[in-house]
């Protein structure tokens, strides 16, 4: 069966922002483009999800971990970092409407972290925040079944993916088909499913914006349980990756170089272009910052100018 959840009008306009805006990243490159910059990105994946669940290391010390440094820090956090990178590096491999996968992922995600990774729990478990019992979750015996039911929705080709890989994380934070690990997890799955028709996801960490405001994400999770379905969290959902799509576009544009800028153009521009049209595709930059790009490429014999002031046009050379 179709997990329940309601079509909003806030739901189609954050699917319109989110696919206006992944096309202009896919327009402009970006990631293809800015090796470092993926890097930097998956980082902040593996440090905002783990921080989420409590882990105290700095984005500098996961960083030196993953760059084969020496770390004073808990044993636990030093292994969950090494997991988790484990885990990410090899997201490609991973297919997300296999079962197997998923447990497999687990199994290397909470590895040597709890008994038996990678198995569905065998008790019961109930989610308390302070002194009040926010969630109990499905009994054991019925979390094969459910999650079975959640792996043939995923399988479902007519629903939209930005809306599967949301309502695919919030049943699974409800079914809480582990004794730990069921947030990792969740974001993680999305973050696949999301992959398989946008590649682009595999590097933007919209976990960073869920980690500064957890409170939100966790109120989220609790409305839809109250109200017995999804909507409000898919509605969450699409909001944070609505700004992690901003935020990717905004400072990927900042942190290019000249030469990169003027790289980045050229593969999307064959044709003869002015100024005008170079600063329209980058919209952030100023008009004198435009002039000293096209002039230094100039310069390097990247492109040949032609005409002058209001005349000049430039185009690659060849």
């Amino acid at each position: 069966m179709k997990p329940p959840y309601d079509i909003t009008n806030g739901i189609l306009k954050l699917i319109s922002s989110i696919s206006e805006k992944i096309g202009e990243v896919n327009a402009k490159y970006l990631l293809k483009s800015n090796p470092t910059l993926r890097k930097q990105n998956q980082i902040k994946t593996i440090y905002s999800t783990l921080n989420i669940e409590g882990n105290t290391l700095t984005e500098e010390q996961i960083t030196a971990i993953l760059g084969n440094k020496r770390v004073v820090g808990p044993e636990k956090d030093i292994l969950e970092v090494l997991n988790a990178s484990e885990v990410y590096s090899n997201i490609n491999n991973l297919k997300p409407e296999n079962e197997k996968d998923f447990l497999k992922a687990h199994k290397l995600l909470l590895n040597k972290l709890i008994e038996n990774p990678g198995r569905y729990r065998k008790q019961g478990v109930g989610i308390v925040k302070g002194s009040k019992i926010e969630h109990i979750a499905p009994p054991f015996e019925n979390v094969p079944f459910l999650m079975n039911d959640l792996f043939d929705y995923l399988k479902n080709n007519k629903e939209l993916t930005l809306i599967k890989s949301c309502v695919f994380h919030y049943e699974m934070e409800f079914i809480h088909p582990f004794l730990d690990g069921n947030g990792r997890m969740g974001r993680l799955w999305q973050t696949l499913i999301l992959m398989q028709e946008y590649p682009l996801f595999e590097f933007l960490p919209f976990e960073t914006i869920i980690s500064k405001n957890q409170n939100e994400y966790y109120h989220a999770l609790s409305i839809s349980d109250k109200e017995g379905k999804s909507t409000r969290f898919i509605e969450y959902m699409l909001k944070v990756i609505d700004f992690s799509l901003s935020e990717l576009l905004e400072n990927s544009i900042k942190k290019l170089n000249d030469k990169d800028r003027i790289n980045l153009f050229l593969e999307n521009n064959n044709n003869e272009f002015t100024r005008k049209s170079y600063m329209s595709y980058f919209k952030d930059i100023s008009s004198a910052t435009a002039s000293r790009d096209l002039k230094n490429a100039v310069e390097k014999g990247i492109i040949e100018k032609k005409g002058d002031k209001k005349t000049t046009t430039y185009k690659k050379r060849s």
